[in-house]
């Protein structure tokens, strides 16, 4: 689907741009350990989205299709560290409640297994259940590869399921060792070498 259009979002549409990850994102078994009551799930990990997504508003690239069917956030790590959130303790609490020391857990693990080399790190890529499928995340990553490749800069992400890391793996993406929930639930964090390097 090389038609299909991407747009740099703004922060009017980070509370849109929070939606359709959580609701992409309720099917993983990660969110199911990270928010195991099914009523709360979706709005606790929209809660928890906002913060990023508004961060990556400031300090990265969120991108969108022209239909907001897709959404992909990116964090520049390219030289200086990006700042964490304003107060993002305080913030993780309010949004996460009772089940914030998972996502602090999840934090930590992340923060272990980021490489330190310079790149550009997916956060989130996310496609609305009922247009999965359709290239439009492929389309995303097509939009921000050309952007690296042209600076020379390498991507990282953690893929969160096998289907996630295979479509990864089509983009360019190597896999690292994987790393695990409590519960066994892996992640698989991958890294991609601008084309032509």
């Amino acid at each position: 689907m090389s038609d299909v259009r991407v747009e740099r979002l703004g922060a009017a549409e980070t509370r849109l741009v929070a939606e359709r990850i959580a609701r992409a994102f309720l099917v993983l078994p990660a969110t199911r350990w990270l928010v195991p009551d099914d009523s709360e799930r979706e709005a606790v990990l929209a809660d928890n989205f906002e913060i990023l997504v508004g961060h990556a508003m400031t300090h990265g690239h969120v991108y969108a299709t022209a239909d907001r069917a897709a959404v992909a956030v990116w964090f520049p790590q390219v030289g200086d560290e990006v700042p964490p959130p304003v107060d993002y303790d305080a913030r993780l609490a309010a949004a996460c409640g009772q089940w914030v020391e998972r996502f602090r857990h999840l934090d930590a693990l992340f923060a272990a297994d980021h490489p330190h080399a310079d790149h550009h790190h997916l956060a989130f890529l996310a496609v609305a259940p009922d247009r999965q499928g359709q290239g439009l995340g492929s389309a995303l990553l097509r939009h921000h590869h050309a952007r690296l490749d042209a600076d020379g800069v390498p991507g990282y992400l953690e893929a969160s399921s096998e289907i996630a890391r295979d479509l990864y793996a089509r983009h360019g993406y190597r896999a690292r060792e994987s790393f695990r929930l409590p519960d066994g639930t892996p992640f698989y964090p991958m890294w991609r070498e601008p084309a032509g390097v």
